[in-house]
C-alpha cells in the first residue's frame, strides 16, 4: 500500500536564547558582538519514516522529544531545515487550543473561517453546520464572542470542525485532555468511526494506555529523534519500561521488592502501588474445595483469599478484586464496599476471602488483581496488578467475554399442509 505521509531524514532546528547574552546598551558594551553569537538545538533530527493510508499512528516521548514539532511538520506548519516531509489527502490537524479562532469573533463566525481553513466550501459549512454544534454541545453558545469560551467549550468546536471535513489526514496533539470525561468518550468514538473508514491518523499522547487502545504503530521520540518505530504493544512496552527504570532511579525505594510464597515477585511501581501503610502480605487462588490452583474450567468457582496486614490503625478499609485481561480490559470487578461489606479497624493482621460461585469467562489467560484502598477511595495502600495469573478453560470456541451456560434447540418446521377446495 502506498505512503501517505513520508519522512525523509527530517530535522528541524529552533534558535535558543543565549543566556550571557546582553539586556543593556551597557553590556552590550561591556561584552561586544560577542554577547549577540546566536544559539541553536535541533527540535528533529535525522526522522525517517513511512505511514500507509488508513493506519492510526501514535507518537510518545518525554515533554521536550520534539512530538508537537513532528506533528507541525506533517502539518505543513513550519518548513525543515533539512530533508523533506511528504503527505497525500487532505489533512485536518488540532495541533493547538483554538488556532486559527479569532477571540473577537463569534462561534458561527469561527466555524465558517476554520471551515474554509480546512479545505471546505461555504455551502458545504452550511450543510454542516447543525451537525458540527451539536457534536460540540454548543447550541446555546454559538453566537457568543469565541473569547468568552472556556478552554473546554473552544476545543469542543475545535473538534468539531475537524470532525466534519472529511479528512484524510488527521493530525491531533494532546488536546484531548481538556475536555470533560463524556466528551473525550465522543471524540474517541469518532476518531475511531474515523479509523473504520480508512483515515490515517496520527495522534500525540502521554497515556500510554490510550495509545495501544487507538493506534495500530508507534513513534517513540527521544530528544528529537526516533528510538522506536513497530506495533503499538511492542513499542508502549517497551516505552513505559524505561519510564518506570528510570523512576525507579530517581525515587527512593518505600519498600524491597519481595517475594510471595505463591513465587509472584512484588516490585514497586511496577505490578504494585499504594502508600504502603497496609498491605497485602498474601494472595492465593482457591478451587470450591480449597485448594490451590492456577487453571480452571469455565463455569467452576474460584475463591480469592487475601491476607492482609497493618503496623498502625487503618480505619474501615476497603477490599477490591478485578480480573482482567493481559490487554488490560477489565472483565470483572467487585469490592466490599459496593457488596455491602464494612470492614472494620485494621490494625494487625487480617484474611478476607471472595467466593464467586461462577466464572463463566471465555477461555484464555487472565490475571486476578487485588487491592486494600483508603476508606474513600481517595488513595491505594497497596494494589497488586497482573500479578497472579489465571488460566481459564473453556470447551468450544467464540467471541467476547462470557461463556454463558446455554443450549441450542434446533426444530425441523414442517410446510403446513395444503388444503384443495
Amino acid at each position: 500500500m502506498d505512503a501517505v505521509i513520508t519522512v525523509d531524514n527530517l530535522s528541524k532546528r529552533f534558535r535558543r536564547r543565549n543566556a550571557n547574552q546582553p539586556t543593556t546598551l551597557k553590556e552590550l558594551a561591556l561584552k561586544g558582538l560577542r554577547g549577540l553569537r546566536a544559539e541553536y538545538f535541533w527540535g528533529l533530527r535525522d526522522l525517517s519514516f513511512r505511514i500507509t493510508a488508513g493506519r492510526t499512528v501514535g507518537i510518545i516521548g518525554q515533554n521536550g522529544a520534539g512530538k508537537s514539532t513532528l506533528l507541525r511538520m506533517i502539518g505543513g506548519v513550519g518548513k525543515p531545515d533539512r530533508g523533506s516531509v511528504r503527505t497525500e489527502g487532505r489533512i485536518s490537524a488540532l495541533l493547538d487550543l483554538g488556532a486559527g479562532f479569532h477571540p473577537e469573533l463569534t462561534g458561527r463566525e469561527n466555524v465558517y473561517i476554520a471551515g474554509v481553513i480546512a479545505g471546505l466550501t461555504r455551502a458545504e459549512i452550511s450543510e454542516r453546520f447543525e451537525a458540527m454544534v451539536s457534536f460540540a454541545e454548543l447550541e446555546d453558545f454559538i453566537d457568543n464572542p469565541f473569547r468568552t469560551y472556556s478552554s473546554g467549550m473552544q476545543m469542543r468546536l475545535a473538534f468539531a470542525v475537524a470532525a466534519h471535513t472529511d479528512p484524510q489526514i488527521l493530525i491531533i496533539d494532546e488536546v484531548l485532555a481538556v475536555g470533560d470525561i463524556a466528551f473525550q468518550r465522543k471524540c474517541l468514538q469518532r476518531i475511531a468511526q474515523f479509523k473504520a473508514e480508512g483515515c490515517t491518523i496520527v495522534l500525540v499522547s502521554h497515556e500510554p494506555a490510550l495509545i495501544r487502545e487507538l493506534c495500530d504503530e508507534v513513534l517513540w521520540l527521544r530528544s528529537g529523534q526516533l528510538v522506536a518505530h513497530g506495533a503499538a504493544d511492542v513499542v508502549v512496552g517497551q516505552y513505559v519500561a524505561e519510564m518506570t527504570a528510570e523512576t525507579r532511579r530517581r525515587t527512593p525505594r518505600l519498600r524491597p521488592n519481595r517475594q510471595l510464597a505463591s513465587g509472584a515477585e512484588l516490585e514497586l511501581n511496577t505490578n504494585r502501588f499504594g502508600s504502603m501503610e497496609a498491605e497485602i502480605t498474601e494472595v492465593r487462588l482457591l478451587d470450591a474445595h480449597g485448594l490451590p490452583l492456577a487453571d480452571m474450567e469455565s463455569g467452576d468457582t474460584l475463591r480469592v483469599l487475601i491476607d492482609y496486614a497493618s503496623s498502625q490503625p487503618i480505619p474501615a478499609p476497603i477490599l477490591s478484586v478485578s480480573i482482567s485481561r493481559e490487554d488490560g480490559l477489565v472483565c470483572y470487578d467487585t469490592h466490599t464496599a459496593v457488596s455491602g461489606i464494612e470492614t472494620t479497624m485494621l490494625a494487625g493482621q487480617k484474611s478476607a476471602i471472595l467466593h464467586i460461585d461462577r466464572l463463566d469467562l471465555v477461555g484464555g489467560l487472565y490475571y486476578v488483581d487485588v487491592g486494600i484502598h483508603e476508606q474513600n477511595w481517595q488513595y491505594s495502600y497497596d494494589y497488586h496488578w497482573h500479578v497472579y495469573p489465571l488460566t481459564v478453560h473453556a470447551s468450544g470456541t467464540g467471541k467476547g467475554i462470557l461463556h454463558a451456560p446455554h443450549q441450542w434447540e434446533v426444530e425441523t418446521v414442517q410446510p403446513d399442509r395444503i388444503v384443495i377446495y
